[in-house]
């Protein structure tokens, strides 16, 4: 990829070079990226219209090539047999050649490549981490529809994380990639619209779009819609429904949905007291690192001694 002057043309096209996406061939000619995509597209032969130099791998394929190799580094990583911080020089050299592959599948304007990419500049794992960057890829990436992309850039806007903080923002990003069915998406928006951010406050446009990321099988979400029940935000007070939430997401392994199952079973709270079954729910939770769980276990073990530790708040997470 290059600048280009604006007398150049696509010898495809015939339309500027200037004024879009530009790839540049192995054998230096340049093309419009999308012209490329067609010719490999409707099965034209693989190489450059001028001189038959075959061309080079299309975005898909580069992509694949790219995380393919990436994800044997990371499960290096994962396995403790390296760090990102001090991989061996010979595997970084092949970890540098993966994600230049990623870099022109993204120039190309390939939005999985774009994706991947922003992730990578996020986490910092095989090139120096930037927000800035990732923001600017993922953009790229949601503007063309990436589903995910948009959930993050949402995520970006609403923590003014490579970019300034912007809740508008944050919501028109986040409402795309809801309306896709992302749960994650639907469970941030659903915070936004309890706290007015970006929005305008309604508990219930925030109680139904929690209800759609827990008909997903959204943990969190289950557990947020929990309380909500409970104490009629934005629904119907539900004693029994929101039992029932809070329940499914407990048993699924949800550590503040077991906690909030262990305190209300402690101290009576929309359940009969029971410090066994209190108990049991709170030693699921601290097997996790649950801290509240953990000390109001400890609490129980200790014959009750002590005032137990209650929510942090509503305790609800976006």
């Amino acid at each position: 990829m290059k600048a280009t002057t604006e007398e150049e043309e696509c010898s495809i096209c015939l339309g500027l070079l200037a004024r879009s996406s530009v790839i540049k061939l192995d054998c230096a000619h340049e093309f419009h990226a999308d012209c490329v995509a067609q010719l490999r597209k409707f099965g034209v032969n693989q190489v450059c219209p001028l001189c038959r130099i075959p061309l080079p791998p299309g975005p898909e394929k580069l992509f694949e090539e790219a995380i393919r190799c990436y994800l044997v580094f990371e499960q290096l990583v994962v396995r403790g047999e390296a760090t990102w911080s001090a991989l061996p020089a010979s595997v970084q050299v092949e970890l540098d050649g993966a994600i230049s592959k990623l870099q022109e599948a993204a120039e190309i304007g390939y939005a999985p490549a774009q994706c991947s990419l922003a992730r990578i500049y996020g986490s910092g794992h095989g090139v120096m981490q930037n927000d800035a960057r990732s923001f600017q890829w993922y953009r790229k990436a949601a503007i063309q529809g990436n589903a995910r992309s948009q959930s993050i850039l949402g995520c970006l806007y609403r923590e003014g994380r490579g970019v300034a903080q912007n809740y508008t923002e944050a919501a028109l990003w986040l409402h795309k990639a809801a309306e896709q069915g992302v749960a994650n998406a639907q469970r941030y928006l659903g915070g936004l619209y309890q706290e007015g951010h970006g929005v305008a406050q309604s508990d219930e446009k925030a109680a139904q779009w929690w209800k759609k990321a827990a008909d997903q099988g959204d943990l969190p979400s289950m557990h947020i819609l929990g309380y909500q029940f409970l104490e009629g935000n934005g629904v119907g007070q539900s004693k029994v429904k929101g039992i029932r939430y809070l329940q499914k997401a407990a048993d699924l392994g949800y550590a503040d949905a077991q906690f909030k199952l262990g305190l209300s079973l402690q101290i009576g709270d929309n359940m009969t007291q029971s410090d066994v079954k209190a108990a049991q729910w709170y030693t699921k939770a601290a097997d996790q690192g649950h801290k509240e769980a953990q000390c109001n276990l400890g609490m129980i073990y200790a014959k009750g001694h002590g005032e137990c530790v209650r929510e942090r708040g509503a305790n609800t997470k976006w």
